[in-house]
């Protein structure tokens, strides 16, 4: 029978009308002829991983992935976790290893911006999948899907993508990415070998920015970058991002910089709300935040998380502390649905009032 190759398998003009001999995609920083381009770039996508060497974490996760595509015995593949912890970039990785030159030709890409419908899994997907192909050279004759935030993928669609993993699993491997694992049905969880994506460890966002820093030739001073690593949570897009943003309104990146491009509360600061809450007077503290948010452009919601990680800091009775937790979770319930902004800092202060009364009475 006549092997059919996809339209996804035929070079356009663009790539050299079939000449297998240049790479159809080379990274922006490393071509020549895109200096200017790489200068506009986002440093998040300038930066990418091009190889599983450069990953930045997870090393036991990309050497098993590694292992597994160099024994051609890759499955079929969910990766799951925060966001910015190189779930993309490491089945990206995984695709230029496996495809090279080909890589554009050898995979279909579908993220949450695309229609992936039921209509899509039955035609589009389907019709990639169901087609044989050419490697041209490539390691592997096996082509993959790659469905970026799968999780955002209706349930319907999932239960037709089920009969499709299954039915093509010769010659496509498929690679399900999303950051709550809950949203993905049982079914497809089963097909796959799962793989968790932790946070990022603060030592690998700070090697991975120091890297950035050096490339770009930015002056970024100690407490820069350590408001960098802190702000950024384990997400390094969070982290390029930011840096790339502060760079573009302050030639020295310093920590009061980062603080107020990203109009994140200073650490000096909630100290200040922090003292007024736990000694001032109801109506000395009203006035006192209410004039620091103000002046500063503080949320006050970014004010309640941040004083509740103070609050997990300071030395009280573990009652106390936990109706003070709980007190402040319920404001920043209420902060999320748009509730008045005065009247939850009025019951972030009765909130403390009450708790320095336990204290006192605990004494």
């Amino acid at each position: 029978m006549t092997e059919f190759i996809s339209l996804m398998d035929i070079d356009d003009e663009s790539t050299g009308g079939g000449d297998t001999s240049k790479p159809v995609s080379t990274p922006i920083i490393n071509n020549p002829k895109n200096v200017a381009t790489a200068k506009a770039a986002p440093w998040v996508e300038k930066y990418r991983p091009q190889s599983l060497a450069d990953v930045a974490a997870h090393r036991d996760i990309v050497d098993t992935i590694d292992r597994l595509t160099n024994e051609n015995r890759l499955p079929h593949l969910l990766l799951y976790g925060p966001p910015g912890t190189g779930k993309t970039s490491t089945i990206l990785a995984v695709a230029r290893k496996l495809y090279g030159a080909q890589f554009h030709n050898m995979i279909l890409e579908l993220n949450a911006s695309d229609d992936r419908g039921i209509d899509v899994v039955r035609q589009q997907i389907q019709d990639f999948a169901s087609t044989q192909s050419f490697s041209f050279g490539a390691k592997a004759s096996v082509k993959l899907v790659l469905l970026d935030e799968a999780d955002a993928m209706t349930k319907d669609a999932q239960f037709a993508l089920r009969r499709v993993i299954e039915k093509y699993t010769k010659n496509t491997r498929f690679a399900l990415i999303g950051n709550n694992v809950n949203k993905i049905i049982p079914a497809l969880q089963s097909r796959c070998t799962r793989f968790r994506f932790a946070p990022l460890d603060s030592v690998h966002v700070t090697e991975r920015l120091k890297h950035v820093i050096k490339a770009e030739g930015l002056d970024v001073s100690e407490n820069g970058l350590a408001a960098l690593v802190r702000l950024s949570n384990g997400d390094m897009r969070k982290a390029l991002n930011i840096l790339q943003s502060t760079h573009m309104a302050s030639q020295k990146i310093t920590e009061e910089e980062v603080y107020l491009c990203t109009g994140n509360p200073l650490p000096k600061d909630i100290e200040k709300i922090s003292h007024a809450l736990l000694n001032e007077s109801f109506s000395k503290s009203f006035k006192e935040i209410s004039d620091m948010k103000g002046r500063k452009g503080l949320a006050l919601i970014d004010i309640v998380r941040e004083v509740t990680m103070f609050v997990f800091k300071i030395k009280m009775p573990a009652k106390v502390r936990v109706q003070l937790i709980n007190d402040l979770a319920d404001i920043e319930y209420r902060l999320t649905f748009g509730c008045n902004d005065k009247l939850q800092l009025g019951s972030l202060i009765a909130s403390f009032t009450k708790a320095r009364s336990s204290l006192v009475a605990a004494a």
